[in-house]
């Protein structure tokens, strides 16, 4: 593919500035007025015309002006692009919000979903990573009445999770709090993927609890550390996408809402979707844009997608992403995804160091 010569790409740059701002066809005249672009309105237009042969603008009608197709979106988030870095200010604002939110990963990811949402103005998610590599810290049962308890599973990586489940209504608080100490002894350290149903129970029976009442909560116990190990989702600013031009037909915003809604579908995308990889030059590459047909999820194809991942010495502890629509500010999506996914490295960093000192002196 031949590459753009300089005065193309400044026109296409400022196509695309000018529609993420305006969300209306641009013009020769428009740009000319706008850009110092040092050209007539004629050269533009001619310009314009080969960029829409080239497949980089597109035009919605015969007299209207153009608009950017997806292989000029790619184009300009490529090569074309600047990206601002964040206002002190906003990095304190950033800051102020996620940092109360250090004491546990699920509620940091999802404090950073409120974070994105709230200040880029679009849709956000984030998600916690499967964790069968992780090792269990902590589990508590705790009785909510006769019959019901909530069992709590903490593992070294920050991740905690509950599950109300049903017990003999004939164990009182302190036996099942024997119980749970006796399974916590015997499986703390271990790798979620090394329990078994056996370990669990071989651990249990040191509270020497008749047969039939134990096997029934330690049933309960192991069912609770395995969906520990199952991906949370977090998502917020849903109902933001409908107020764009882009969204305002029935048929889209329905469609993009089902995407949203559907059991599994963003989570799985997330999975799959790993941006920590390299470039053709060999530079790690911070985040991930997917737009418009490069998503391929029913629902999102008039949407962009921007995505990074959370690590902690090469572990990965989530993923975070954007969901705009194509015409989203790519500059300012990427400079916010960039800083909290700064940040939360940094507590999750922190967090992680704190439970491995923690688990070092005992």
């Amino acid at each position: 593919m031949t590459p753009l010569d300089e005065r193309k790409r400044s026109i296409l740059k400022a196509v695309v500035d000018d529609y993420i701002e305006t969300a209306e066809p641009i013009g020769s005249k428009q740009l000319v007025s706008r850009h110092a672009l040092a050209v007539s309105p004629a050269t533009v237009r001619n310009e314009m015309s080969d960029l829409e042969q080239l497949g980089y603008l597109e035009q919605p009608h015969t007299s209207a002006g153009r608009v950017p197709s997806d292989k000029g979106y790619r184009e300009y988030v490529d090569s074309l692009m600047s990206v601002d870095p964040l206002s002190p200010e906003e990095e304190t604002l950033i800051r102020e919000r996620l940092d109360v939110h250090f004491d546990e990963l699920g509620e940091a990811l999802r404090s950073a979903s409120s974070v994105l949402s709230a200040t880029t103005g679009y849709t956000s998610v984030a998600m916690t990573p499967r964790l069968r590599t992780s090792q269990l810290k902590q589990i508590k049962m705790l009785m909510i009445e006769p019959g019901r308890a909530v069992v709590v599973v903490v593992l070294a990586a920050g991740i905690v999770k509950d599950r109300v489940v049903r017990i003999p209504e004939l164990l009182d608080a302190a036996t099942l709090a024997k119980v749970s100490a006796a399974v916590e002894e015997g499986l703390s350290g271990m790798k979620l993927e090394d329990i078994t149903l056996i370990a669990v129970t071989a651990a249990g029976r040191r509270a020497k609890l008749p047969e039939a009442l134990l096997n029934q909560i330690l049933y309960e116990a192991y069912i609770s550390i395995k969906q520990a190990d199952s991906m949370s989702v977090y998502m917020d600013g849903t109902n933001r996408m409908l107020g764009y031009p882009e969204f305002q037909e029935i048929r889209k915003a329905r469609g993009f809402l089902d995407a949203l809604h559907e059991e599994g579908l963003i989570a799985g995308y997330l999975a799959e979707d790993n941006p920590d990889g390299e470039d053709t030059d060999g530079h790690r590459r911070p985040y991930m844009i997917r737009i418009g047909q490069e998503i391929s999820l029913g629902g999102l194809d008039g949407c962009s997608f921007v995505t990074t991942t959370c690590r902690d010495a090469g572990t990965l502890l989530g993923s975070i992403g954007v969901i705009g629509p194509k015409r989203m500010d790519y500059s300012k999506v990427v400079s916010h995804i960039g800083f909290v996914r700064r940040t939360l490295d940094e507590g999750m960093r922190n967090l992680m160091d704190g439970n491995r000192n923690t688990e070092e002196t005992r």
